[in-house]
């Protein structure tokens, strides 16, 4: 199939037998901000608030009456499933739906709702997947893939027909999320047929940027696990179909941070009081960084590609947004451990909004604070705040950009360990599900006391946890045979600001630990 075939099919899918065409919004907020037209193209007011809906349909109306009495079976961490949840009960079929553990309950309660079956089973995608084909062996059913389908791709390509049409302009560029690729591939076949001069640019996260991967390598490559913050788009491997449609097609590929997809979620309610998730964030994310980086164009297209997130991951998302928007500034300081010491340092501050000051006594010489900021001009003010800080005689540490302070230590102010054996720090993830936390502890329980543990919940599809372990020096090789037994993916950590708060970080046992994973 080439890219006039696929047009072909894109122009022929009947989508809009359930699908809506949904609104192309000028982003009047963005504009301004940004200099430039922003259009966002909202997928996200689908029936099953994402694009996935036009895909599943467009290839389970094509399936012959016998297939149909068979029924479908699918794979998904949620999006997916529900356009073929609702596919499937707008033609009358049969629909299994395997999901990992960790999928959001909202995205599994919509799922049911729409009729079909679900089974949960597996921690990521690729277990579910296993799973779902097993079901289709045993059931003689239909898999109907999530992206890589030569019909699946082609109903998300009209998502470009749509916007083009409505545009009153050829766009300078348009920005697409890319996890599998579909979205992408189908897209880019439109937009190169019917506008050459508009640039396609996909959009990937820090820590899943598997089609840019496969772009360097030629072929789609299996990069290992893969960041689950924006978990619509969490893919290890993009498919065969979209790499060989959308590769000759795509201008530029762009991988953006957690904290800029988060501050894109917060524009895009700014602008349309609509909270889309993470994912659904992800080209925005993508054209703002463009912009910010002097991209060119006059006319941007962003789109929205669903809104499927739970109010639990919610408070996280805009916890990073004023991060990643550069409105709050975290840093570390010393101040004299000494009576009125905490007022001379908050006179210091200037009138910028406190939206954090933690403290923890630790010696009687001098204090550690830990310090958020809210700033009208990002980057700028704080520089000139740490200056005027510095001037004064404190010691300042921006930690702004410190993953390790942003998921922790804001939330951990402690100090030094009494105890005098060696205390070493790591990181562990594990699967977020009922009784995930309590298999992670009885499985760590061993014959070294843990001398801190730190674990935040955000909703999200694993949980995070900072630990500290006594070990004695004679009992490093037992220690790290303990470490490689367990059955999550840890690493060392050997980061400066523990010793500000946590007390004297030793130096970490590094030889032998598993492959490291993204952690945020």
């Amino acid at each position: 199939m080439d890219i006039a075939d696929l047009f072909a099919r894109v122009v022929a899918a009947p989508v809009h037998h359930v699908a809506e065409e949904t609104a192309l919004q000028r982003a009047s907020l963005l504009s301004d901000k940004l200099g430039c037209q922003v259009w966002l193209k909202r997928e996200d007011l689908q029936p099953v608030f994402s694009f996935k809906l036009r895909g599943a349909y467009a290839r389970m109306s094509r399936m012959c009456p016998e297939e149909r009495r068979q029924g479908v079976v699918a794979a998904s961490a949620g999006n997916h499933a529900q356009g073929v949840a609702l596919a499937a009960q707008r033609l009358g079929m049969r629909a299994c739906l395997v999901m990992p553990r960790t999928t959001p309950g909202i995205k599994v309660e919509a799922v049911r709702r729409l009729g079909a079956q679900v089974i949960l089973d597996g921690d990521a995608f690729d277990a579910a997947e296993a799973r779902a084909r097993l079901e289709c062996e045993q059931r003689g059913a239909v898999y109907i893939h999530p992206f890589d389908d030569p019909d699946v791709i082609a109903g998300q390509g009209t998502v470009a027909l749509e916007l083009l049409r409505q545009l009153p302009q050829r766009p300078d560029a348009v920005f697409i999320p890319v996890g599998g690729g579909g979205l992408l591939a189908g897209m880019a076949a439109v937009i190169k047929t019917v506008s050459p001069t508009t640039r396609v640019i996909g959009v990937e996260p820090d820590g899943a940027a598997s089609f840019a991967a496969a772009l360097r390598a030629g072929q789609p490559v299996d990069i290992g696990p893969v960041n689950l913050f924006a978990d619509g788009v969490a893919v290890r491997r993009v498919g065969a179909w979209p790499f060989r449609l959308a590769a000759p097609l795509v201008d530029e590929m762009l991988a953006v941070s957690v904290d800029e997809i988060c501050s894109s979620v917060h524009d895009v309610f700014l602008d349309t009081r609509a909270v889309i998730e993470p994912a659904g964030a992800l080209a925005l994310a993508g054209l703002s960084r463009y912009r910010r980086q002097g991209g060119e164009g006059d006319c941007l297209v962003a789109v929205n590609s669903g809104a499927n997130i739970g109010l639990e991951r919610i408070a996280h998302v805009v916890e990073r947004a004023e991060i990643g928007a550069g409105r709050e500034v975290l840093f570390a300081a010393t101040i004299p451990e000494r009576p009125g010491s905490f007022l001379d340092f908050c006179r210091s501050l200037g009138q910028p909004e406190l939206t954090e000051f933690n403290y923890r006594h630790g010696s009687t010489e001098c204090a550690q604070v830990f310090v958020g900021l809210r700033l009208t001009n990002g980057r700028g003010h704080r520089e000139a705040l740490y200056q005027r800080l510095r001037q004064t005689g404190y010691d300042v540490v921006d930690l702004t950009d410190n993953e390790l302070a942003r998921d922790h230590l804001r939330h951990l102010v402690g100090g030094a360990c009494p105890a005098s054996l060696p205390e070493h720090f790591y990181r562990f993830r594990f699967p977020e599900r009922p009784g995930a936390l309590e298999a992670f502890l009885a499985e760590l329980r061993g014959r070294w006391s843990i001398s801190l543990f730190h674990y935040r919940n955000h909703g999200a599809a694993y949980g995070r946890v900072l630990a500290g372990f006594l070990v004695p020096e004679a009992e490093h090789a037992q220690f790290l045979a303990f470490l490689n037994a367990t059955t999550y993916p840890w690493e060392p950590v050997d980061d400066p600001t523990l010793k500000r708060f946590i007390g004297q970080a030793r130096p970490v046992l590094r030889e032998g630990h598993k492959d490291r994973l993204p952690l945020i």
